[in-house]
């Protein structure tokens, strides 16, 4: 009778540990509630990475960049949180991203990995993992009504206001004048925004445009902006002519209705004597000119084909020696902790420590101090403040690199000949 208990319980234990390490396993959550938008219009998906002790290191989150996909990370998206799992406090991260569509049409985000490094629940050292997120598919629609939009553009206002910087009815030969278009947005991105200045050719006037100009606002989650294009028109003789009226439909998001934002046509007119066209070039000169640039070409073209393989090589070796230098891995460890991104920091770190020479970095007791330091502040539970563990890690890292330059300066040269004694 014992014998067969004993037995029992040996075909038994290995199912209760078993579903004690199933339940000790981290969670990923997945919350994406909505899942059609109108384009330009942001769809919230939340990722929460959930452990039973605590990540010393930030999780590896991914991108789900896609093409006609805007994705954002709003200010504030990655924070600390907590949740009951099967009657035990879990510790966890959470992250906020804002994804919405360019078209209209159907999308899937295909499964991305979460990578995350968590304290053992039964021992002290630490644990990684890999979660798994399912298929994410959500659609872009067009609203009832704005089917015949082209190019479609949603948003909760659109102002259009037109500016001019001279007189445009009495222009001379040598006068300027400046035009601009600025289109308003609220709701939306500005970069949503078609061009806007149409493109004429004016009798006895010289075009100037300028480059578009996109700035944009991010007011805890609704975007607006603004487009700026302008052109400067230079008269160079008499003539003139109009710059047609500007046009723009939008579809009013709060309204659900399709307006139309104007401006009018400018007319401008340069009073002087209009440009004659120039002489007729010789046939004989003109073939002539024609042959000299055609040889001129080749010439060059040989040339560049000699030399261009030689230089490119040059520059892709020199390139690569910048690129597997000690200091280009200390400007990108420098710029991650500058940027305070934890995701960026410990692959910049490692890079770093591979490339330099003497004692591993990593294992100054300064920098483990304030990469435990940091680790406490921003995924612990104590009340240590993230900006002062990143300024000792600074710290810690320069202090570091300032050792090991010093080394290196005064480590003693080889001999010249080393064969040769006394």
């Amino acid at each position: 009778m014992i014998r067969a208990a004993l037995l029992v319980l040996a075909l038994l234990l290995p199912l209760r540990l078993a579903a004690q390490e199933e339940a000790l396993a981290p969670e990923l959550l997945v919350e994406f509630p909505e899942t059609e938008a109108i384009p330009g219009q942001f769809l919230n998906l939340r990722l929460t990475v959930l452990v039973p002790t605590f990540m010393p290191k930030p999780p590896q989150w991914p991108g789900f960049e896609a093409p006609n996909l805007i994705v954002r990370l709003p200010e504030g998206s990655t924070n600390p949180t907590s949740k009951r799992v099967n009657g035990e406090t879990w510790s966890g991260i959470t992250r906020r991203y804002r994804i919405a569509p360019m078209v209209p049409g159907d999308f899937t985000l295909p499964p991305q990995q979460v990578r995350i490094t968590y304290r053992n629940p039964e021992g002290l050292d630490d644990l990684t993992a890999t979660l798994t997120t399912g298929a994410i598919v959500f659609s872009g629609i067009l609203p009832e009504g704005a089917e015949g939009l082209d190019p479609f553009l949603a948003a909760s206002d659109l102002v259009l206001t037109q500016e001019i910087e001279g007189t445009p009815e009495a222009m001379e030969p040598g006068d300027s004048l400046s035009l601009r278009l600025v289109a308003g947005v609220e709701g939306v991105s500005p970069m949503f925004l078609p061009p806007l200045l149409p493109r004429v050719a004016l009798e006895g006037l010289a075009a100037y445009p300028d480059e578009p100009q996109l700035a944009e606002t991010d007011d805890r989650g609704v975007l607006s902006g603004t487009r700026t294009e302008s052109v400067t028109y230079v008269a160079e003789a008499g003539g003139g002519g109009t710059v047609p009226a500007v046009d723009l439909q939008w579809y009013d998001i709060d309204d659900g209705t399709v307006k139309t934002a104007s401006v009018g046509p400018v007319t401008l007119q340069v009073d002087g004597p209009r440009a004659t066209g120039a002489a007729p070039l010789d046939l004989r000169r003109l073939l002539l000119l024609g042959l000299a640039v055609v040889v001129g070409l080749a010439v060059v073209i040989a040339l560049l084909r000699r030399a261009l393989p030689v230089l490119a090589l040059r520059r892709e070796e020199h390139r690569a020696r910048i690129l597997a230098s000690e200091a280009h891995a200390w400007q990108q460890l420098s710029q991650a902790v500058a940027r305070r991104d934890d995701a960026a920091l410990r692959p910049a770190l490692d890079l770093w420590a591979s490339r330099c020479d003497g004692a591993d970095p990593r294992r100054t007791p300064a920098v483990q101090n304030a990469l435990l330091a940091l680790g406490a502040a921003c995924y612990g539970r104590g009340e240590t403040k993230a900006p002062a563990s990143w300024a000792a890690l600074d710290t810690a890292l320069s202090e570091a690199r300032g050792r090991l330059r010093r080394h290196r300066d005064t480590s003693p040269l080889p001999p010249l000949n080393p064969g040769h004694a006394g």
